[in-house]
């Protein structure tokens, strides 16, 4: 496992990158570079359920370890999910469930936040997440910046 880190600084308060990153509407904008249609549905409770889905609703099923609105959440992955069935135990899940995806928020001064996230993944899959960081993060700084 790799671990992969991804940071921007942007001209904007921290809770407008928070809601950002979060929202339903701009979450698949940022996301769209990983997979088309991605979308997360989450309760927002740390030990809870998160999923990372794409169009079709497969995709990843985590949990939140830490979570510090709008600073911080770290989520770790369980798992897969697949015609509506969350795998959390064959082989090939257990090989890499636990890897986190962190992301952290911190205020340079009231107008802007410096962005991060550090992610763990298969060296087999870093091209694909480099992308998706590189060029979803600078969608994020070009919305909040407009």
């Amino acid at each position: 496992m790799e671990t992969l880190n991804y940071e921007i600084i942007i001209n904007a308060p921290i809770e407008d990158v928070w809601d950002l990153l979060w929202s339903e509407k701009t979450y698949p904008q940022w996301t769209q570079f990983f997979t088309e249609g991605s979308k997360m549905k989450s309760d927002w409770e740390v030990g809870g359920k998160t999923y990372f889905l794409n169009a079709n609703d497969e995709g990843m099923v985590s949990t939140i370890r830490s979570l510090r609105k709008p600073y911080e959440v770290v989520f770790s992955h369980l798992g897969t999910v697949k015609d509506g069935i969350e795998d959390t135990e064959s082989r090939e899940v257990v090989e890499w469930s636990g890897a986190e995806e962190k992301y952290f928020l911190r205020n340079i001064d009231a107008n802007t936040t410096e962005l991060r996230a550090i992610v763990h993944a298969s060296p087999d899959m870093q091209e694909m997440i480099d992308r998706g960081f590189n060029e979803g993060f600078a969608l994020i700084k070009k919305i909040a910046e407009v």
